[in-house]
């Protein structure tokens, strides 16, 4: 291969990229040091769905190569879904401005340049930046991801799979945390501890690990990104007025405070699509292009049952028309099992400081098919928006390897104004489903007893929002640092029966009130639980008959409620 001319790696490489059908073009082929515009690199839209990773060092432009096929995406009529965890992705609602200097690199590469800007949605979790706020369900998001939220151990993830199955069982909502909460507690509590023994391999001791980790995140101010309206992930599959795809950006602003938490929201929303999407097939172009950034972020860490579920949907959500692109900075930080997935490569640079890093590239190399290039010397000197590329065509067969110069984007490498982010979001038909935040009737209602009144406008078509509970208590808007390290203190001297470990508060947070004992229910109604306390409260008002149809109707919607992969729940709350 050393003896081929330039010629020869040439024809090489347009051969291999010359594609039927359409595509996205990613730029032109370097070889032996020149550009040649005449040998394009490209990728088969219709191969989108067979995943793909960009991969790099900081600062080689990853996200510059994001931005550039977001746009032609988007061009080409297809959604696309990017996290912006730099603020600057939202630059595609902006069109770029030309200069000599872009005009000469686009010439070069024999790109026909015109500034353009996007369709762009700007979303942001829990209301926490611009956008229009994305929340999820506790019951929805599901135990495996909220174990991953929470850094529980595999014992304590496998004993919150059984109270999320005592809640499903029970018609118990788990909206927001103070739901999951008050389930938690009423197991723990003497009125519970019947239940508690009826689920089996849940202690109460793992119970109130669970109960204090639940706190830890509300103290951390996380309780904003469970709740309703719950985000429907199909918003993410829209076309514009024109028939471009929809750019749905998600603005990460703390992303370095909380990167378990957002990582994992990600992984919800593709979790989701999952549960939701009907069977497609080979489709001439995928209906969704997903892009997880920071993708070590999801691994590291991370449970076998976690890894499993990620592995499972990577592998399953190709046949429903979903592509999945993961960016980070070298193929090692995903697991072998979903690397070995990702049939399209975007390598960037790679710097060789440390042992460290040069057992990385040596990996790194290892994963290509064999080239022309000496690619342990062309990735340690290969420039910014350069890339070493190999895609599947359409036979399903890699294409050559070719270190490529990439094509520059036609809308502004960077934000856009805070006025034009702005007026965007209000004038987004999502504002008035997502917009505000209500809180309607579920678990925590239920169990302490609590009436629920109005307390403020619900977002349009939804009901009108339900009191929370009292002012200032741990979970509820105003809840201050104080409470929620006294409710600690409190659960965990109860569970453990020794002083707490925490310091003490000036201002104690007095015990919620113990949750009502359930109605008295005969032997063979006690696998019904709560709904055999319903049943009995109807049955002694309207007649026995009765009574039994209720609890064998409350008893069969309590079961019908499934959960995917991830434990996520497939009954949706809209």
């Amino acid at each position: 291969m050393a003896n081929k001319t330039t010629a020869e790696k040439l024809a090489t490489i347009q051969q291999g990229y010359t594609l039927e059908g359409a595509t996205i073009e990613l730029g032109a082929a370097i070889v032996d040091g020149e550009i040649h515009k005449e040998a394009q690199v490209r990728l088969p839209l219709a191969m989108m769905n067979r995943h793909g990773l960009v991969a790099g060092a900081t600062g080689t432009g990853k996200t510059v190569t994001l931005h550039m096929i977001a746009e032609q995406l988007s061009t080409a009529g297809v959604p696309v879904f990017l996290a912006d965890i730099k603020g600057d992705l939202s630059g595609l609602a902006t069109p770029a401005t030309g200069s000599e200097k872009l005009t000469a690199r686009t010439q070069a590469l024999g790109q026909d340049w015109q500034a353009k800007n996007f369709p762009v949605e700007f979303l942001s979790l829990g209301g926490d930046g611009h956008g229009i706020p994305v929340r999820a369900t506790i019951t929805s998001f599901g135990p495996i991801l909220l174990s991953r939220i929470m850094d529980l151990n595999d014992t304590q993830e496998s004993s919150l799979q059984l109270i999320f199955h005592f809640a499903d069982q029970n018609n118990l909502e788990l909206i927001d945390l103070k739901d999951l909460r008050a389930v938690i507690q009423f197991l723990t509590s003497d009125e519970g501890k019947a239940e508690l023994a009826n689920l089996g391999g849940l202690s109460k001791a793992t119970a109130g690990v669970i109960l204090r980790e639940l706190v830890g995140l509300e103290a951390q101010g996380m309780e904003k990104f469970f709740g309703e309206p719950e985000f429907d992930t199909a918003e993410l599959l829209r076309t514009a007025p024109d028939g471009r795809g929809v750019i749905s950006c998600l603005e990460l602003p703390t992303l370095q405070t909380k990167p378990l938490l957002f990582s994992t929201f990600l992984m919800w929303l593709l979790a989701d699509l999952f549960e939701d999407l009907p069977e497609a097939g080979d489709l001439d172009k995928p209906k969704l292009v997903f892009f997880l950034d920071e993708a070590h972020l999801l691994f590291n860490g991370a449970s076998k049952a976690f890894l499993e579920a990620i592995t499972t949907t990577v592998r399953l959500i190709r046949s429903k028309g979903v592509g999945i692109f993961f960016v980070t900075q070298t193929p090692k930080d995903v697991p072998a099992d979903v690397l070995g997935q990702l049939a399209n490569r975007v390598q960037h640079a790679l710097r060789a400081f440390t042992p460290e890093d040069a057992k990385a590239l040596k990996a790194t190399v290892s994963t290509f098919p064999v080239s022309d290039y000496d690619l342990e010397e062309t990735l340690t000197s290969a420039g910014i928006g350069e890339a070493v590329i190999t895609v599947m065509n359409e036979k399903g067969a890699p294409t050559p390897v070719a270190l490529t110069r990439l094509r520059a984007p036609e809308s502004v490498m960077g934000p856009s104004t805070d006025e034009l982010i702005q007026s965007a979001v209000a004038a987004s038909p999502l504002l008035a489903k997502y917009g505000t935040a209500v809180d309607n009737l579920s678990a925590y209602e239920k169990l302490t007893g609590q009436a629920t009144a109005p307390t403020g406008d619900a977002a349009p078509g939804l009901p009108p929002v339900p009191s929370s509970g009292t002012p200032g208590a741990s979970g509820t808007p105003g809840a201050s640092q104080a409470d929620i390290d006294a409710e600690a203190r409190r659960i965990e001297e109860e569970i453990l029966g020794r002083p707490s470990s925490r310091s003490s508060s000036p201002e104690p947070f007095p015990a919620p009130p113990a949750p009502p004992a359930p109605a008295p229910a005969p032997q063979s109604s006690q696998q019904d639980g709560m709904f055999g306390d319903i049943a009995g409260a109807l049955g002694g008002a309207l007649g026995g008959g009765l009574k039994s149809m209720v609890r064998s109707m409350g008893t069969q919607l309590g079961r019908d409620l499934m959960r995917g992969v991830f434990g996520t729940s497939s009954r949706r709350r809209r």
